[in-house]
């Protein structure tokens, strides 16, 4: 369990941090001796705010860690101390859980655990790969060298989430403004004219009466349209967890029109990129791959990962596994193939994903532009249809009038 603490050191300083304990009495003796007096120890698990709003919760964002990574590894390029730099970055760290957890790993540093060990504590901030990269580093006594690529690395991946994301953001605001006004319409639009059509006795076409049921059934029953709504989003969650569920959306994502492709491009950005950095640190091929199908990101391609690794275990190249598998495209093959053979598999491997990643990048592109006009016509098409049920009866109204 996790204690938030806040204590004295030997020469006066306060400080605070986090520690792992099975209870209160335990951590102050942990807190001891390491010559720290503790003054207040919490459960971090029970903060009444946190636990109930995760809204409140003070995390630790992927900048902070992008941050933290950079800094450290300009630093120690610079001539600092590991220790030093820790400390640096602690008072340059605004965010108060980074700080919190630094300072863990100066206490651990300080009582002799190595880097790599201190960094594994706090699995939630520091993937595998990164203590993987890190432990190799400290092993070959080019911790800032390393530090830097995984710096790189890690500004790389926030760069192609951000544009996956920016791809999708237009479309999904679009979506779910047209559901609000849809909505508000026939919660509040619709009743008031299907009163007024009723007064009278005006004669509905079909696509109005369409709309005036649609309005009267949520209207009557919309505890349970938005319970069914919610149930729905609820058991496909559940689903989605299971391994058949996995297994099928999974599988459809990489089937949808335009979308597979680009989701495809991404995982295969992430896969050649982190496999490539880890073969340059000195991890042995057969554990890189291990790794890197953690953070695959979809089923089928941790699993054909896997598969390599095992026919790579077993004597097989790693071009020749991939070759196997279709969810790997013949020009990556064809660069681990050229990287095996002239022993530079970790600097073809990085090629291959800068090519992946200007693809990600034309295929965003692409996307963006395709979509502004199929939107529009979807939109246009949802605001005809409204408007034509809503004017037809206020039309023939005013025809009889004449």
């Amino acid at each position: 369990m996790k204690f938030l603490y806040r204590g004295l050191t030997r020469d006066g300083k306060t400080i605070q941090g986090t520690i792992d304990s099975k209870d209160k009495q335990e951590a102050a003796v942990s807190l001891r001796s390491r010559d720290i007096l503790p003054i207040k120890i919490d459960d971090k698990e029970n903060d009444k705010w946190t636990q109930f709003i995760p809204f409140f919760r003070n995390k630790v964002g992927f900048t902070d860690i992008v941050f933290f990574t950079r800094q450290l590894s300009s630093m120690i390029n610079a001539g600092l101390t590991l220790m030093d730099a820790l400390r640096i970055l602690k008072v340059q760290t605004q965010n108060e859980a980074m700080q919190d957890i630094i300072n863990g790993i100066i206490n651990n540093v300080e009582n002799g655990k190595s880097f790599s060990s201190s960094i594994s504590e706090y699995p939630e901030v520091f993937s595998m790969i990164y203590v993987s990269l890190v432990k190799a580093a400290e092993g070959s006594g080019l911790l800032d060298k390393v530090l830097e690529r995984l710096a790189d690395n890690l500004e790389k991946q926030q760069k192609l989430k951000s544009t996956v994301k920016g791809a999708l953001m237009y479309p999904a605001i679009v979506v779910v403004g047209m559901i609000i006004v849809m909505v508000i319409m026939m919660l509040f639009v619709i009743p008031q004219l299907s009163i007024l059509y009723k007064d009278l006795n005006v004669s509905l076409p079909m696509s109005t009466q369409i709309v005036v049921g649609i309005s009267t059934f949520m209207i009557n029953f919309w505890p349970l349209v938005f319970g069914m709504a919610g149930l729905s989003v609820f058991a496909y969650k559940r689903w989605r967890a299971t391994q058949a569920g996995l297994y099928i959306v999974d599988n459809l994502l990489l089937k949808l029109p335009v979308f597979g492709v680009l989701t495809k491009d991404s995982i295969l950005t992430e896969f050649s990129r982190t496999f490539g950095l880890l073969v340059g640190s000195g991890t042995l091929i057969v554990d890189a791959l291990n790794q890197t199908s953690a953070i695959a990101g979809n089923i089928h391609y941790k699993n054909a990962i896997i598969n390599v690794s095992r026919r790579v275990e077993k004597g097989v190249s790693v071009g020749e596994a991939m070759s196997a598998y279709p969810l790997f495209p013949p020009i990556l093959v064809q660069m681990a193939k050229i990287g095996e053979q002239t022993g530079k598999l970790d600097e073809s491997l990085l090629k291959v994903s800068e090519y992946f990643e200007r693809e990600v990048d034309e295929r965003v592109k692409t996307l963006t532009t395709a979509m502004e006009p199929i939107i529009l016509v979807i939109l246009g098409a949802g605001v005809a249809f409204l408007i034509i049920s809503i004017i037809t009866p206020i039309y023939s109204i005013m025809s009889a009038i004449h």
